[in-house]
């Protein structure tokens, strides 16, 4: 007796969805001791997850999302308080693992979770430490273009010969991560020609090819022109609260001189790039790849 998935799914709908959620809640919380400890040099498998007082947590203080919450964001060993970003993260990953498997096949799906893992651990550590390390922008490439030999419908090439598929896919992925890096390597020079500083990070360039090999070159645009809309809203909204409640917002991204020194939300300061890029890759991914494929299309059309 054979395993049909399309008969399950029919049978049980909510089973996969649910599965997904529940995987990518598990996923949140190790993405969460990848955010804390790889900007620091430290092994993300060992020692196991421990409080900062140094004591083990136990594995039912560790329970996805939950814990936080019966805990009431304190440690019980010690009675310190931990952030909210943590149940955040998990809850955050399970709605995208969940959205991935309900709009993507499950080959896909699976992709799209890797991607949106890697997204978001970029997005947190940029914002923490104002870095990305080469996993999620060298490596994550590299990844993307092997995958989408393996999956073509990463690219929508999923009909007819498989080899020609394969084919068609790789090159659209490896075109997403050349003209991505390329784009943003050419505005940054550009940038810092005109303003006669770094304007951007040579991580946010190898980030941008990143996001490209997944999402094809179209993404790749997609991700820094609206990556500056995202955080042109994002900085406008974290402003206008510190403005008016003297504070910083708790979403207020890290911000720098020119020298590295912390400095308050302003102008003439330096903010990390890559949340914006992320959240614009990942919105693309799930939502504007259509669109931006057949904008482009209509805009080719015009020059012929």
């Amino acid at each position: 007796m054979t395993f049909d998935y399309a008969e399950f799914a029919a049978a049980f709908p909510l089973f996969f969805p649910i599965a997904a959620g529940l995987f990518g809640a598990i996923v949140g919380s190790f993405l969460n001791v990848v955010i804390y400890r790889m900007p620091l040099e430290k092994s993300i498998v060992t020692p196991g997850s421990h409080c900062a007082c140094g004591a083990p947590i136990k594995w039912y203080d560790n329970i996805p999302v939950l814990s936080w919450f019966i805990l009431r964001g304190k440690a019980r060993c010690c009675g310190r308080p931990y952030s909210f970003r943590y149940p955040f993260v998990e809850l955050l990953t399970a709605a995208l693992f969940t959205t991935s498997w309900m709009m993507f096949p499950p080959a896909k799906a699976l992709c799209g979770m890797l991607f949106v893992s890697c997204m978001l651990c970029a997005l947190f550590i940029d914002l923490d430490h104002m870095i990305i390390p080469d996993t999620f922008t060298i490596g994550l490439g590299v990844v993307g273009v092997v995958l989408s030999v393996f999956v073509p419908s990463l690219h929508g090439q999923d009909e007819g010969v498989f080899f020609v598929s394969a084919l068609h896919a790789g090159v659209i992925s490896l075109q997403g991560l050349l003209i991505g890096s390329g784009l943003v390597l050419w505005i940054a020079l550009i940038a810092e020609v005109l303003l006669r500083k770094e304007a951007m990070g040579f991580g946010d360039v190898k980030f941008v090819g990143a996001i490209g090999a997944f999402t094809g070159w179209q993404g790749a645009v997609f991700a820094v022109f609206g990556g500056a809309v995202v955080g042109t809203i994002w900085i406008g909204l974290a402003w206008l609260w510190q403005k008016l409640s003297g504070k910083k917002s708790p979403v207020t991204p890290r911000t720098e001189t020119a020298d590295g020194q912390p400095a308050d939300l302003g102008f003439g300061v330096q903010v990390p790039y890559g949340p914006m890029l992320a959240i614009a890759g990942m919105l693309h991914f799930f939502c504007f790849n259509e669109w931006m494929d057949d904008y482009f299309a209509e805009l080719a059309a015009m020059f012929q």
